[in-house]
């Protein structure tokens, strides 16, 4: 099978010696517990968390030489005897900590997730770390509440009162956020850079764009606030962290909560305790990889209304650019990294 191999430590997006090659005759997994399932891959995400796996910056390292790669989709091509939630022919979707970039790849049964049949499966792919990340933290955590859930009165006073700011709004997090947000029936502010990206966030209904190219961020969005009667943000929703995130605090209101998903400038911000004690501010941090350790059901169940959202056309997965295997290392050269 094909598969890409890190083989050591470096910048995938530099012009020199790239520290990822393709093996065209790397084996093929066999299936190592009777609980195992081969998935032959369809597509799996370009995303940041993988630019950072293969330079070594990211939370969990992984013993030089092994294969990339995160959340993917694909079919399911081999079972184990003691697997009962999947068969051969499967639609199935999951997050590895390593190991997409190949063409197989096996797992325990109990990390897939089932993609319905009307699902697109390249855009499958894209769901598991962006769209779950995004719907725990601000369902589960920032207790916004679907619109899909609650009585139409209820969540008519919940729209008034919530107001949501989403930082590097563009990336794939970001994107998953303001989608997800205005399911909710807040008031999503987003925060890009460039007229390609503020364009594709008018486009998905958000309600102010701020383009960090040409506008302050807080006089835009104070002035934004102003023109709504509005007093101020109740949630920020943070993959940034730098000044971005410094800044944009000063436009919280008393009892915010404050989502901290990553850390895309490279800075992480302090943020000050007696601030957040005078304020009354509750910051919730958010680490995809734990809940499988410690609420893997509450995954299942996030997936699953994903899905849902996704069958009805109430969310869609933004794929940009497909490549095949061999162009991955153009590709990271390519994208967007930090995804702002």
């Amino acid at each position: 099978m094909e598969a890409l191999l890190c083989k050591r430590l470096g910048d995938p997006t530099s012009s020199f010696e790239s520290p990822i090659e393709l093996s065209r005759n790397h084996p093929i997994p066999e299936l190592d517990s009777p609980a195992a399932v081969r998935v032959k891959v369809k597509a799996t995400s370009l995303n940041y968390g993988t630019y950072l796996q293969i330079q070594g910056k990211y939370q969990e390292k992984h013993p030089l030489p092994f294969i990339p790669g995160s959340d993917y989709s694909g079919i399911v091509d081999a079972v184990g005897p003691s697997v009962s939630k999947f068969k051969v022919g499967d639609y199935v979707c999951a997050f590895a900590p390593v190991g997409s970039y190949a063409t197989f790849i096996v797992q325990d049964q109990s990390q897939l997730f089932e993609v319905p049949k009307g699902c697109d499966l390249v855009a499958a792919a894209g769901l598991p770390i962006a769209f779950v990340t995004s719907h725990l933290t601000l369902v589960h955590r920032a207790n916004l509440t679907s619109s899909q859930a609650c009585p139409p009165f209820s969540c008519f006073w919940l729209q008034l009162l919530q107001v949501l700011l989403v930082l590097g709004a563009a990336g794939g997090v970001g994107l998953a956020a303001v989608q997800i947000g205005k399911i909710c029936g807040a008031v999503v502010i987003a925060v890009a850079r460039g007229a390609e990206k503020v364009q594709l966030l008018k486009s998905l209904g958000v309600d102010h764009v701020v383009d960090l190219m040409n506008q302050n961020v807080t006089a835009s969005v104070k002035e934004f606030l102003k023109s709504r009667n509005l007093k101020g943000v109740d949630v920020l929703y943070d993959p940034v962290g730098g000044n971005l995130a410094k800044e944009t605090m000063k436009l919280l209101n008393w009892g915010a909560r404050i989502l901290v998903i990553g850390f895309a400038s490279g800075e992480i911000p302090i943020i000050p305790t007696n601030i957040i004690l005078v304020k009354n501010w509750t910051v919730h941090g958010f680490y995809w990889g734990s809940y499988i350790i410690h609420q893997p059901a509450m995954l299942e169940d996030s997936v699953r209304e994903l899905f849902s959202w996704m069958e009805k056309g109430l969310i869609t997965v933004h794929v940009s650019h497909t490549y095949s295997l061999s162009e991955v290392r153009g590709s990271h050269r390519s994208s967007p990294f930090p995804p702002l």
